[in-house]
């Protein structure tokens, strides 16, 4: 016993003062890596297996990386809410007492990118170097730096090598404001050397105050210099349009036809602009008034100038299944043929006659609507005629078959009967051939022939059905047309007959595209006939509401019905009922004109015009607000959080469900942290914050123990595993930004920036706490120098070399003189680099922890 009244026992416990303690290395023995964590293990893991053990942390580390992207997904939305904050700018315009009104964000871009945008990509790595110096008693460890470093090196060298190559092919992405890009690059570089000076050369191994104060003082400087950068106080303007503060962006592949097109300036929905658009799409008869709907909403949310943050939320939602943020087409409007026509109205055409006629009929197959076609991409085949009539005593008679679209390739199709009143073998002799039409020909003729029974009969009529063959070799390049099926009536009667319209008037909305009037032929179809037709001007004009003319009808032996499509031009403006007039005349072949020959086409308006475009703009704007980054309700939140893809169903893919279902503990829990919609978003981003502090430090616990288990270094875990876990939300963010976008700036030019900020504030920081602290204790806050001051020299080195490629990549031909993208063979070799770059850090790194270059 010492006078101090320290007794020491042989069980490793002692005595101070008549109280007593019990040694670390007794508490914990042979329970390994116990003593690793600030918050874990919770509870005792004594009897399990050391590799139960980390096999279940390495899961634990895992899941937990998941929930730390999930509430950064929520503490971004708050941050979008936050800088997405507009001012009104009011701007002469042609009319005197309505001034244009555009509206510019309040936030700069850089500061915006450079401040709150950068805190929330580096959160976890910030926050993990800060809990870690505090958990040890404000004395340095190597899990907080490794990560910064580590993770700076996969952002500089992996994230640039993934946008270099997988740009898509023929496509570059340049740099738009390189003078912030050259700031943040410099700064980048001269933090990590500022690291390197003051751990190895100015105070070796010790950190002193100033030292601190000056890395923290760095990031203001880093977003003043910025800011002044992109107000261009530093010389040349950029060589770039001024369109930034009213960008239209780039639209999705799924509507490239309109792609360059404007319509919605500042990205806010406006009346001229949503009937321009709408007025575009209805050229797509394919799209109903709710597909239009969606994709103004596509177009309007592209519109919209975005930040590197908005891609990254939507990364970290394709990762869990959450709500996408880029706009979704449903799988119905992706597989709809744009060429297939409107039927909002359907006219009483032949063509819907027959598919209504077999539809309906109890003992006909039902064949669904009328085929679409794509005559510039395949052969299209049909019949000459939607129907015919022929006399029962005719024997044999020939029916047409007629290809359109692509002649230059030899095509077969099907061609089989189908009874409807008259029955096979008793009326008709039943026919299922194939009909082959070699290159450049366009006709075929198939033979009918009708039996004769000599008994009197009501008229009957069969179906004659084109179809593909099973073979899918054979179906390429081959479509059906809208005359597929073809109708064949039995009668009695061998007269040439009479032409005549079917009704003496038509009603079309003038969103219909094409009026169909169909022509009959009654009291006869024997042999072949021709009739004139021509429209004639009333209150519609031809030019402005249809486009008229003239033309010819021809009517084949046996045929009784065609059409006369009239194109009807919708100008998407409110006005009155119109009409026009088209007329029969100059019947030849021995036919004569009927009663109707001339009847009365009315163009109607789309009920009311104003509801209509009110309507529109109610389903456009509820489009958007599905794909906000940040929720503004608790109910939606919640709800978002309980449904895969955020309750849209339709498009939910199995993948979805699979990571919604690994993540839904997660969700559940973050859909409590208060909403972006209350109070500007400030309550989100603080509570968000704090959650993931807590989720941090269980994260650095998990990895250091894992670590520990499997016997790596906390250093090498940190630019590994951490690293790679708290980068890869940004990993998929920067590759989107880069096939979307019209610039590398999303993509690439904040890399250098983040990286700048994560020494600034995730070592600044930290340091700066601690080194106060070891002031008051009058001791000095030591740094090992030796890895980290090998790991920053390292990563300097061989960031300098990554720059100077990206460098050379924008000023140099054989890139394509662009940071992103170019010839194949050179952005693949640059790509490969940067990625070796990565490998060589880490594998030099990891020598280094273990003494291999002692």
């Amino acid at each position: 016993m010492s006078d101090s009244g320290f007794i020491l026992e042989d069980d490793g416990s002692y005595t101070i003062n008549n109280k007593s303690y019990i040694s670390k290395d007794a508490v914990y023995g042979d329970y390994e890596c116990a003593d690793r964590g600030l918050l874990l293990p919770i509870f005792s893991e004594y009897t399990w297996p050391p590799e139960v053990r980390a096999f279940l942390y390495f899961m634990g580390l895992l899941y937990c990386f998941l929930g730390v992207a999930i509430i950064a997904d929520i503490f971004m939305g708050s941050i979008e809410k936050i800088t997405s904050k507009t001012r009104k700018v009011y701007l002469t315009s042609e009319k005197e007492d309505e001034p244009e009104v555009i509206e510019v964000r309040i936030w700069s871009d850089a500061v915006a990118n450079l401040t709150l945008m950068a805190l929330g990509s580096s959160a976890p790595e910030i926050l993990l170097s800060i809990i870690e110096i505090i958990g040890n008693d404000f004395r340095a460890g190597d899990l907080g730096p490794g990560t910064i470093v580590g993770s700076a090196a996969f952002n500089l060298f992996i994230i640039s090598a993934v946008c270099v190559m997988f740009i898509p092919k023929g496509e570059i992405r340049r740099i738009k404001d390189i003078k912030v890009f050259a700031v943040t690059t410099v700064f980048s570089v001269v933090a990590y050397l500022w690291l390197l000076i003051i751990v190895v050369a100015v105070s070796p191994g010790v950190v002193e105050v100033w030292e601190a104060v000056v890395t923290l003082v760095m990031f203001p400087s880093l977003v003043l210099i910025a800011w002044l950068a992109e107000k261009n106080f530093f010389g040349v303007p950029n060589k770039t349009d001024t369109s930034k503060q009213i960008e239209l962006g780039n639209f999705q592949p799924a509507d490239k036809f309109l792609r360059e097109r404007q319509y919605f300036r500042d990205g806010r929905l406006d009346r001229d602009g949503l009937v321009a658009f709408i007025k575009e799409v209805k050229n797509y008869p394919g799209l109903t008034d709710e597909d239009a709907a969606v994709l103004a909403a596509s177009k309007l949310v592209e519109s919209q100038s975005h930040s590197r943050m908005w891609y990254r939320v939507g990364a970290v939602r394709s990762m869990t299944g959450g709500r996408k943020t880029q706009p979704q087409l449903s799988y119905k409007l992706k597989e709809r043929s744009k060429d297939r026509l409107k039927t909002l109205i359907m006219l009483e055409d032949g063509t819907n006659q027959v598919y209504n006629a077999m539809n309906e009929h109890p003992e006909a197959p039902t064949v669904g609507e009328v085929p679409q076609v794509q005559p510039h991409k395949n052969a299209i085949v049909d019949f000459h005629s939607a129907s015919c009539a022929v006399m029962e005593n005719i024997g044999k008679f020939q029916v047409a078959i007629c290809r359109t679209g692509r002649i230059d390739t030899r095509v077969s199709v099907r061609v089989e009967t189908i009874d409807g009143t008259a029955t096979v073998d008793q009326d008709y002799i039943g026919i299922n051939e194939i009909i082959t039409f070699e290159a450049n020909e366009r006709e075929k003729f198939i033979d009918v022939e009708i039996i004769n029974d000599n008994q009197w009969e009501p008229d009957e009529e069969f179906f004659l059905k084109i179809s593909l063959l099973m073979d899918p070799e054979k179906r390429e390049g081959v479509q059906l047309g809208r005359i597929s099926i073809m109708e064949i009536t039995i009668l009695n009667d061998d007269e040439p007959g009479i032409v005549m319209f079917q009704k003496r008037g038509f009603l079309v909305k003038e969103s219909i595209g094409n009026a169909v009037i169909p022509v009959v032929r009654k009291n006869g179809a024997d042999g072949e006939i021709t009739v004139k037709w021509r429209t004639i001007d009333k209150s519609a004009v031809s030019g402005r509401d249809f486009t008229g003319g003239e033309g010819l009808l021809t009517f084949k032996h046996t045929e009784t019905l065609q059409n006369i499509e009239i194109p009807i031009i919708d100008d998407m403006t409110p006005e009155k009922d119109e009409h026009f007039e088209v007329e029969l005349f100059d019947p030849e072949g021995g036919a004569k004109l009927g009663q109707i020959n001339r009847t009365a086409v009315t163009i109607t308006n789309d009920d009311d015009f104003n509801s209509f475009l009110s309507n529109m703009m109610q389903m456009t704007n509820a489009n958007v607000h599905a794909l906000q980054v940040h929720h503004e309700t608790y109910l939606s939140q919640i709800k978002d959080a309980l449904n895969v893809n955020g309750g849209d169903i339709e498009n939910a893919t199995c993948m979805d469900y699979i990571l919604h279902f690994l993540t839904f503990g997660w969700k559940i829990i973050f859909a409590l942290v208060p909403p972006p919609g209350i109070l500007g978003g400030w309550l989100c981003f603080f509570v968000s914050l704090g959650v993931i502090g807590l989720l941090t430090a269980i994260v650095g616990d998990l990895a250091s123990i894992f670590g520990c288990l499997v016997g790596l270094k906390d250093g090498v875990t940190a630019i590994t595993f951490v690293a790679l876990g708290t980068s890869l939300p940004d990993t998929f963010a920067s590759k989107a930004a880069a096939v979307q976008e019209k610039y590398a700036d999303n993509a690439v030019g904040n890399v250098t920036g983040s990286n700048s900020v994560n020494v600034f504030l995730g070592l600044g920081l930290p340091w700066l706490i601690a080194a106060i602290v070891h002031v008051i204790r009058d001791e000095p806050f030591e740094v090992k120098k030796g890895n980290l001051g090998f790991s920053v020299g390292l990563f300097t080195g061989l960031s300098i070399l990554c720059i100077g490629i990206i460098l050379a990549r924008r000023f140099l031909g054989v890139f394509g003189k662009a940071e992103l993208g170019g010839p194949a063979t050179p952005r693949y070799a640059s790509g490969i680099v940067m990625m070796s770059l990565w490998m060589v850090y880490v594998l030099f790194s990891s020598f280094q922890q273990y003494d291999y270059f002692k």
